[in-house]
């Protein structure tokens, strides 16, 4: 028996399985021509110069029960215990393909420590970057969504898992929870049989959520309810024009999705890196910050800026 939020997520995914006959049908949105796709993502990021830093590691030393979280830039984190780092979908790149990167990671992949598990949403190439994968030292334990894990082969995993939504595993004293999002997994034309969702990471009496890439639905609540993270990463850019919202989420649907999670923090992501959509790259960061005040949310608001790890 699937969840709602499962049979949600499975029956959009279904409903728009075909075989694609045009450019914009390569894409999950079906909202743009060869031409607008240059124009939007391409030359305007090549006119965009790129800013930003990579900061010297500076990681806190941190008590039993503290989790630091450094946001590398896109949806790519480092989460450190005492005792367990983690990589959330690592990617340093500073082109994909065309996509020039507009803001550079917050640190250099050289600088990071020693890394206990990597967690992959998803194969698309933004959050799954096999060139950043092979360069992270061995060994390491990659946690993914079922039918990825083939391509994680001969990446440096020392061991792969591959999870279906709602499955768990647990190592030692930790634990995460692949959790369904309404979004899609396939890397190229031919793979739809890959999956995608989010993590909910426990450790240390911390619950740590981390969306992947999603569209709104309903089972943002389902996740609260099962898990009940304290600290939510959610998606905030990628939202426009209007059709990019079946598999992305604005700032006014990223504020929803953290009252149906009833977290304690909002940690907003997937902004300002790449050029990814049609809205100014600067533009989520500012609408949300003004939804959270017009919510009374703005002490449970965290931006963090990439590379410098902040303590919760």
């Amino acid at each position: 028996m699937h969840s709602d939020a499962e049979s949600e997520a499975r029956d959009w995914l279904k409903r728009r399985r075909r075989i694609p006959r045009s450019f914009k049908d390569l894409t999950a949105t079906n909202a743009f021509s060869p031409r607008k796709f240059f124009h939007e993502m391409v030359w305007k990021a090549l006119l965009t110069k790129r800013i930003g830093k990579h900061r010297e590691p500076d990681f806190p030393k941190l008590k039993e029960g503290e989790v630091a979280i450094t946001w590398i830039g896109h949806a790519s984190f480092l989460l450190q215990f005492t005792d367990l780092n983690v990589l959330i979908d690592p990617n340093f790149a500073n082109w994909l393909f065309l996509l020039k990167r507009i803001k550079r990671a917050g640190v250099k992949l050289d600088h990071l420590p020693p890394i206990d598990l990597v967690l992959l949403t998803h194969a698309h190439f933004d959050h799954f970057h096999k060139p950043t994968l092979r360069k992270l030292p061995t060994p390491k334990l990659g946690v993914m969504p079922w039918g990825v894990g083939e391509l994680a082969r001969d990446l440096g995993f020392g061991r792969v898992i591959e999870l279906e939504w709602w499955e768990s595993f647990v190592h030692g004293n930790w634990g995460v929870v692949f959790t369904p999002s309404k979004h899609w997994g396939a890397r190229t034309i031919h793979d739809a049989h890959r999956g995608y969702g989010g993590f909910v990471l426990e450790h240390q009496g911390r619950k740590i959520y981390h969306a992947g890439d999603s569209a709104y639905f309903q089972g943002f609540k389902e996740i609260g309810a099962r898990h009940a993270p304290e600290i939510a990463l959610l998606p905030i850019g990628t939202y426009y024009p209007e059709q990019f919202r079946k598999v992305h989420m604005g700032p006014d649907e990223a504020v929803q999705a953290f009252k149906d999670l009833k977290a304690q923090w909002l940690v907003p992501m997937h902004f300002g890196t790449f050029k990814l959509s049609f809205e100014e790259m600067d533009e989520p960061p500012r609408w949300l910050q003004e939804l959270v005040s017009n919510h009374g949310l703005g002490n449970n608001l965290k931006f963090l800026e990439e590379g410098l790890p902040h303590v919760f």
